[in-house]
């Protein structure tokens, strides 16, 4: 079965109360959502508060999802909304990155790779930490959660240009902040 028609029969059901078809989104959905607040709080622990919340929030407005939106869409935004809101809530005030996030690394990579990437991997976080929160937001969902200009719009309620001129803005400020690093990072993007 194509999984955009399973996604609007899991939501159809939900909508109609069914706790298990809202279940299984939760399932589905958790990864996304986790790994966007993740990249936007800078904190593991952060960040499985805020899928609880986002997910809570999700539940609770289920009779506002329009399924003319892909539900993870929807979801995003909640999520979006919810860790701007948290950052705001904590201005200026940032934590320290020692919490690791948990990355899958190659079964070939040796110790000395791993604690290489794992390097690479905190300096990003970090330099993405230090981004205002509409360009990372905006960062976040297009390099870790894999959105269209047009899906950031809609989950953000911005225009496709604003989106793509905050894109360049934040690829532009991270190859500041991360040197030689940022060059190798973002010239792929810049050439699309």
């Amino acid at each position: 079965m194509d999984l955009l028609v399973e996604e609007a029969q899991l939501t159809r059901r939900a909508q109609a109360g069914d706790q298990v078809a809202f279940a299984d989104l939760v399932v589905r959905y958790t990864g996304a959502v986790y790994n966007q607040a993740y990249r936007m709080l800078g904190n593991a622990q952060e960040a499985e508060d805020a899928v609880q919340e986002v997910f809570l929030r999700a539940y609770r407005r289920l009779d506002s999802y329009d399924p003319a939106r892909r539900f993870v869409t929807w979801l995003l935004t909640i999520g979006s909304n919810y860790c701007i809101d948290r950052l705001r809530r904590r201005r200026m005030s940032w934590l320290t990155l020692d919490d690791v996030a948990f990355w899958l690394t190659s079964s070939e990579a040796g110790p000395e790779r791993n604690a290489l990437e794992n390097e690479r991997q905190r300096r990003v976080q970090r330099a993405l930490q230090q981004l205002p929160e509409n360009y990372r937001s905006v960062t976040v969902l297009r390099y870790w959660n894999d959105l269209s200009y047009l899906e950031i719009a809609e989950t953000l309620n911005l225009t496709e240009a604003t989106v793509k001129t905050r894109l360049h803005r934040a690829r532009k400020m991270l190859r500041n902040v991360l040197g030689a690093d940022g060059e190798e990072l973002w010239n792929v993007e810049t050439t699309n």
